[in-house]
């Protein structure tokens, strides 16, 4: 099996935006600055916003762009050190305590064998901070909002010194610095604590040209008008007053599924048909079916007819 290499960071800005790009991510000016700032002083890039506006794929994008392993940690309530960090594989223990009664061992060689690296499960974080062929591995630290404030405050150590302390071993130090993202989508406020760890950088909705873009990029069957139709579509629900506005994962999603209904262009009907995949709230999918879908399509049109060719 042939090793994967790593590839050298970014030197400049512009280099890092052309990393970016190689990884069909579509980014502007400002993060790629925050990456390669990022990249540059081994800080952790700590990206908060909106669901679905394409903050977990810029980990994503970096960890194939550079050559690095993808280690990934979805954060949850109730998350702790034993699904994050590492546990000990006590069925192993218990067998080899065992063995070592019947060989009869001193105690504290038993001790001292089970507690070894050898019964060592590495999870997530303690994976991030051993060496890899291919160079410092990419850690995500996924939806971090949704842990508890106790996970948070341990995140502290490993953010700031790059290292682990286990009771029975000692601390365990990266020899080199994984590259950190850390994402929130912004349900609960993160502790300026950790923020001060990081390089922060918000990843907004992005404007009509570049989800333009980001749409030709990753859906490039679907027809110039059509794509045109969606985005001006979806530009304008999110100035509606919804209880979830669509984010540019669900641009995608509904410009996939008009392609696979053979669309071409967009009509009330296809609108209210396929709101479902737009909207993911019931209440919005109400307030925007029938006569506003078709007022929001008449405007589009109107401004698209408008518009320079």
């Amino acid at each position: 099996m042939t090793t994967p290499r790593s590839r050298p960071l970014p030197p400049s800005v512009d280099d890092a935006l052309t990393l970016l790009g190689a990884g069909r991510y579509v980014a502007d000016r400002s993060l790629a600055t925050a990456v390669f700032l990022a990249l540059r002083l081994n800080r952790p890039l700590f990206l908060e916003g909106e669901a679905g506006v394409g903050k977990t794929e810029i980990a994503k994008v970096l960890a194939e762009t550079l050559g690095r392993k993808l280690i990934r940690l979805q954060c949850y309530e109730g998350l702790d050190t034993a699904a994050a960090v590492y546990e000990w594989n006590y069925p192993r223990q218990m067998i080899e305590i065992r063995l070592a009664e019947a060989g009869q061992e001193s105690r504290q060689t038993v001790e001292n064998e089970i507690f070894s690296e050898r019964f060592l499960i590495r999870r997530p974080l303690l994976q991030a901070l051993t060496p890899d062929p291919a160079g410092p591995p990419v850690l995500l630290i996924d939806e971090l909002d949704r842990a508890d404030e106790p996970f948070e405050a341990y995140l502290l150590e490993v953010l700031s010194d790059y290292q682990v302390t286990i009771p029975e071993l000692g601390t365990i130090k990266a020899p080199a610095p994984p590259i950190v993202v850390v994402t929130s989508n912004r349900t609960r406020e993160i502790h300026d604590a950790l923020k001060r760890r990081c390089f922060y950088y918000w990843v907004d909705y992005p404007n009509a040209e570049r989800e333009l873009e980001i749409l030709r990029l990753k859906s490039p069957g679907a027809a110039e008008e059509l794509s045109r139709q969606v985005v001006g579509f979806i530009q304008k629900l999110r100035k509606e007053e919804l209880f979830k506005v669509p984010g540019i994962a669900e641009t995608l999603d509904w410009t996939r599924a008009l392609v696979e209904l053979d669309r071409v262009t967009l009509d009330p009907a296809t609108i209210n048909d396929t709101l479902g995949t737009l909207l993911k709230y019931q209440d919005d999918i109400a307030r925007i079916r029938g006569p506003e879908a078709a007022r929001i399509l008449r405007e589009v049109e109107t401004e698209l007819a408008a518009a320079p060719k």
